[in-house]
């Protein structure tokens, strides 16, 4: 797999002193009203910042990057202040593997909310095991019995992944989305924000939990800062190169948000480089940080 944009500029750190408000997704892509959820448009900016031991880190934790093979788009979020750093790659559109998982189950809950499906016991396994240790054949099976791209997709950008797109490469395929770092903070903040309180526990608890196979990016946070994450990974079948996603919550009430997608752009050991490379990412801004 490879992004479409494999440009190397070099980062500018960027703190901002609040976000912009979102657009409102089309009408067409809208959740289910019997959701109780708010488009991210009525989110209000605030000016603020990050505190100075932090935000160190981060620099610190972007000048890793900056010196790893490939790219990495990384965005950070403090949720108690609205305070948000994202890098020049953090709109850079890469392959998102299994990271849509986790739009797969909120998209399932709220549809299970309007009525518009029936979750059985079996279906909820399924979820369960998408999200523990990333389980394709469920990923499938759900995909498949619930709409495909024609009922998950249109509604994924109301979960905030408005950057994302199919291609006639990989066509239909849940795995094989084009998204960015920025859709993945503004979906993982869609689940801890937006979401009905039991839908939001429960997915959090999931992330919280996970089979060792998914134990790396986000959690390198360490386990004082009480990480989830939701990973996704695969070798790039264009070039053999390596993608290694991770987006999750860091920290007390789970104030923090990370979200990094990283093309190692190398084939040999590329799993191991990207691998360390997003879990190192985590851990420079967040091991220790929290007491």
């Amino acid at each position: 797999m490879r992004a479409l944009d494999k440009r190397m500029i070099t980062t500018a750190l960027v703190v901002a002193a609040g976000f912009t408000p979102l657009a409102a997704p089309a009408a067409s892509a809208a959740p289910p009203a019997a959701t109780g959820t708010t488009a991210y448009a009525n989110q209000v900016a605030t000016k603020t910042h990050f505190d100075w031991t932090l935000l160190n880190r981060i620099r610190r934790a972007n000048a890793y990057a900056e010196s790893r093979p490939g790219f990495a788009g990384i965005v950070v979020r403090d949720r108690k202040t609205g305070a948000v750093w994202r890098n020049t790659h953090s709109d850079t559109l890469v392959w998102a593997c299994s990271t849509p998982k986790l739009a797969m189950v909120v998209d399932l809950l709220l549809r299970n909310d309007a009525g518009t499906v029936s979750l059985t016991a079996e279906d909820r396994d399924l979820m369960h095991r998408m999200l523990n240790s990333s389980d394709d054949n469920a990923a499938h099976t759900l995909w498949t019995r619930y709409g495909g791209e024609r009922e998950f997709a249109a509604r994924f950008p109301s979960y905030g992944m408005t950057d994302m797109r199919f291609t006639d490469q990989h066509p239909h395929h849940w795995g094989w989305i084009l998204t960015t770092a920025d859709d993945l903070d503004r979906l993982i903040n869609y689940v801890l924000t937006r979401l009905p309180v039991a839908h939001r526990d429960y997915i959090v608890n999931e992330m919280r939990s996970v089979d060792v196979n998914q134990q790396w990016g986000v959690w390198g946070a360490g386990a004082a800062a009480r990480p989830g994450n939701k990973n996704g990974w695969s070798d790039d079948n264009d070039d053999g190169s390596w993608l290694m996603n991770s987006v999750g919550f860091v920290g007390p009430g789970e104030r923090y948000t990370l979200a990094v997608m990283n093309n190692t752009q190398v084939v040999q050991n590329g799993y191991d480089v990207g691998l360390e490379t997003t879990t190192e990412i985590s851990r420079i801004m967040f091991d220790g940080y929290f007491r």
